[in-house]
Order: structure tokens, then C-alpha cells, then sequence
């Protein structure tokens, strides 16, 4: 068992004035949670390459803000994590470290689902996502791409809460096995999977769950190149030229 006495969430955005509200929004009504009443949370965004208003945004939410020059999410959410760990000042054994993305809503019981898990002793939860606000015209995709995504991993005797997803919009990790495992790399793409390969080939307890499942944006002009946006951006094309 392990006793949470901090959790942070980190956002990473690169010019996401208009989505960030909504963002900061669910995160701080997912705070509001009765079982988070003794727990100290704060909100980190790292605002990467930012032209538009996003720190501004940030700031008046009440969130911290750290600003970096780097157009690569892997820094982005490291240099999140490492302000939220300096800011809280707890041993790293007792903080949690939410990930979630500037696009993306989180459920209301977000925070205290992973904080329950924490506390079961798990090292890290993976989530999973939902499209949301996307246009009539990829109604086609998006149905296409809910069945894939919900059959994936799926056992043929029934439902099953695994699945094989990893999305930095849903994530969870424990502040001392995300610093053993060596945290976030500097990857352009794929950062959050290559930090929960790390945490399960070190042997960390890593839970996969369909539970809670975070809202984000069903966009095709993606942020980072090879995410969620471009996935649904190929299938487009692919459900495009099929028909």
C-alpha cells in the first residue's frame, strides 16, 4: 500500500488558447473529488513554442506554467513532471503524477480512480480515450475507428476492462517509478509509450484499464505528428479510399 500525499497533473500544449479552458476545466472539477479531499494537487501546463494566448489561460485557471522552446512532448511532459516534483516537495514514493493533453477532457472520477489505484499499489494506470466534437462528415471514420479501438484487445468470451492502448491524454504513474524508469523521453512521438515500456520491463505494476475513459479532440490537423489526430487523419484517408 501506498500513502499519496500529492498528485499533480501535467498538460503539455503547443497553441491550445481555445481547447485549454475546457482541459482545465475537467481537471479541476475531477479535483473536486471527495476522495481527494486530504490530497494536495496542482495543475502544471508545459507550454511548448506558444504564440497564442495558452500561459495566459493557464495562469488565470491557477495552473503553473512552465515555458519551453522544444516543439517535442517528450520534454514537454518531462519538464511538467519536474516542475510539479520540485513544486510539491514530497518524496516521490507519495506523489502521483497524472497525464492528460490540452485537447482532452477527463472524467470527474479521473483523479480519484487513480489515486484509489495508487493506493492498491499499483505504479502506473493506462487509460483509454473517446472522440469527441467531431465533424458530420467523419461520423464514417470515427464509427469505424470506436469499432477497431474496442475490439482491440478484447477477449472473445465477453468484455474485458484490458486493453492495449497507451495515450498520454490518460495516464498515471507513481513519481519514484516514473524517475527509476528515467521518466519521459525526448521523443517527438510515442513518448508515452516508450514510458510505459520502461515501467513494465522494470517490472512495475502497470494497470490497464477501459475505466474512466478521457473525452479528446477528434481533429485531423493533429499537434504532434504520429498521435491520436494522425491516426484518425489515416483512417480518414484509408476509410476515404475505400469507399
Amino acid at each position: 500500500m501506498t500513502d499519496i500525499a500529492g498528485m499533480a497533473v501535467v498538460i503539455p500544449a503547443h497553441n491550445e488558447q481555445a481547447l485549454l479552458p475546457a482541459a482545465l476545466s475537467a481537471v479541476s472539477r475531477a479535483a473536486r473529488h471527495p476522495a481527494l479531499a486530504s490530497t494536495r494537487l496542482l495543475v502544471v501546463v508545459a507550454a511548448d513554442a506558444c504564440t497564442d494566448g495558452t500561459r495566459t489561460v493557464a495562469r488565470r485557471a491557477g495552473a503553473l506554467v512552465v515555458p519551453l522552446h522544444a516543439r517535442n512532448p517528450g520534454r514537454a511532459r518531462a519538464a511538467g513532471v519536474a516542475l510539479a516534483l520540485r513544486a510539491l516537495r514530497l518524496d516521490p514514493g507519495n506523489v502521483w503524477i497524472a497525464s492528460t493533453d490540452a485537447d482532452s477532457e477527463v472524467p470527474p472520477g479521473w483523479l480519484a480512480h487513480q489515486r484509489a489505484r495508487a493506493e492498491q499499489g499499483w505504479d502506473a494506470v493506462v487509460g483509454t480515450v473517446r472522440p469527441q466534437s467531431w465533424p458530420p462528415a467523419l461520423a464514417d471514420v470515427i464509427r469505424t475507428h470506436l469499432r477497431e479501438y474496442e475490439a482491440a484487445g478484447a477477449h472473445p468470451g465477453g468484455a474485458s476492462d484490458l486493453h492495449p492502448h497507451v495515450h498520454g491524454a490518460n495516464l498515471g504513474v507513481r513519481a519514484d517509478a516514473y524517475l527509476r524508469c528515467g521518466g519521459y523521453p525526448a521523443l517527438t512521438a510515442g513518448e508515452d509509450h516508450a514510458l510505459v515500456s520502461a515501467l513494465e520491463t522494470g517490472g512495475h505494476r502497470v494497470l490497464r484499464t477501459r475505466r474512466h475513459p478521457v473525452l479528446t479532440s477528434a481533429r485531423l490537423t493533429a499537434r504532434a505528428q504520429g498521435g491520436y489526430g494522425d491516426h484518425l487523419g489515416r483512417l480518414a484517408e484509408r476509410v476515404h479510399l475505400l469507399g
